[in-house]
């Protein structure tokens, strides 16, 4: 690993040193997460930038959202349709025979 040196202003120090304190975490690990942390926020900023801009022209939204509705219908996966439950439970689908397509119910033998 390479190490650099950087100018802190004595205020940027200060808040170093509490977050290292707070955490337990080494100087280099608090810089390594707060560039992190600011990569993720630019990222999404100019996503949400293009975003803006697409809803800006009503066509173009229109289309992207006909697309989005369109790839949103298709099981890519191949998996059966889920179902969930009130209280958010995951409840995968079975035909309605409970064979699982095979002719022989679920833990049975024909």
């Amino acid at each position: 690993m390479t190490l650099a040196t950087i100018d802190l202003a004595e205020s940027s120090r200060a808040v170093l040193r509490e977050l290292v304190d707070a955490t337990g975490k080494t100087p280099n690990e608090v810089v390594g997460s707060a560039l992190d942390a600011y990569r993720r926020q630019l990222f999404f900023e100019k996503l949400n930038a293009g975003y803006a801009e697409l809803r800006s022209d009503p066509v173009a939204w229109a289309e992207f959202q006909s697309e989005f509705a369109e790839l949103d219908s298709v099981p890519i996966d191949g998996l059966p349709e889920e179902r969930w439950t009130e209280d958010g439970l995951c409840i995968s689908s079975l035909p309605e025979d409970n064979t699982g397509g095979t002719g022989v119910p679920a833990g049975g033998h024909e």
